[in-house]
């Protein structure tokens, strides 16, 4: 299913103004990698050979473990999912979330980045950390009871969409589109997660956003300034993810299979 600018008739105000966002996002999310988007990512494959193997060793793991953890239990979900409300007054208070979510994120980059290199790759845990904490909250504020894990499963698939390549991140987004249908064909299974690509792709992204972090004397400016651009990319993207899924339900002549 697409989203096209016709469905706006069908909607009402508030839902007029998220399609018309959704309609931009998905173009976005299904842009083809351009020339800089491969120089990059070839400019920070090689920056990795420069960090020490003990360190890439310590990040793979401390996502691997975080990654676990989110998938075998619910110890991140904070409140039970809210309910009876519209869709406007579930963003208001998401926009809140994530305005003290970027805050927390920058101190945090703040405060590793004015340590050095080996207290700046203690930052890649608790930023993912401080990441998996607001998607659980943003998916219960939008309804959604993370305790399932077909929920915990979409969490981390917005993560994947929000700091995956653009070479990955069309294979992601047409699951994002099709997650119900999907999982009613598949049911929920830590098997179905790519964990060698998930971890690739996470680091690589968060690493090309960060190397900086790690430079004496600049660190912590630009630990927190990261970070903070981090939250405020997963930030829409969860926004959108929630989006989509709510008014594919409660507007199921929106969109269509092309």
């Amino acid at each position: 299913m697409y989203f096209r600018k016709d469905d706006i008739d069908r909607v009402d105000a508030y839902e007029e103004k998220i399609l018309k966002e959704l309609i931009v996002w998905q173009k976005k999310m299904t842009r083809k990698p351009t020339l800089t988007d491969k120089v990059a990512k070839k400019i920070q494959t090689r920056m990795n050979l420069l960090i020490p193997q003990k360190a890439h060793s310590i990040i793979t793991s401390a996502i691997k473990k975080m990654v676990m953890a989110v998938l075998a239990g619910s110890e991140f979900s904070t409140q039970a999912p809210l309910q009876k409300l519209s869709i406007k007054q579930r963003e208001i208070i998401v926009r809140k979330r994530i305005a003290v979510y970027k805050r927390t994120a920058s101190l945090e980059g703040a405060g590793t980045g004015a340590g050095g290199i080996f207290l700046g790759f203690a930052d890649f845990p608790l930023l993912l950390m401080i990441e998996m904490r607001f998607l659980f909250d943003i998916a219960g504020v939008y309804g959604f009871d993370v305790k399932d894990l077909k929920e915990r499963l979409y969490v981390l698939h917005l993560l994947q969409l929000a700091f995956s390549s653009r070479q990955k991140r069309g294979e992601i987004f047409e699951k994002i589109l099709h997650w119900d249908d999907l999982t009613e064909q598949n049911p929920a299974s830590m098997d179905s997660i790519d964990w060698k690509t998930f971890q690739q792709e996470y680091r690589d992204y968060i690493d090309l956003a960060k190397m900086l972090q790690l430079v004496p004397g600049i660190g912590a400016v630009i630990g927190a300034y990261a970070n903070y651009r981090l939250l405020d990319e997963l930030g829409q993207t969860a926004m959108n993810g929630y989006r989509l899924r709510l008014l594919l339900d409660c507007r199921p002549g929106i969109g269509r299979k092309v």
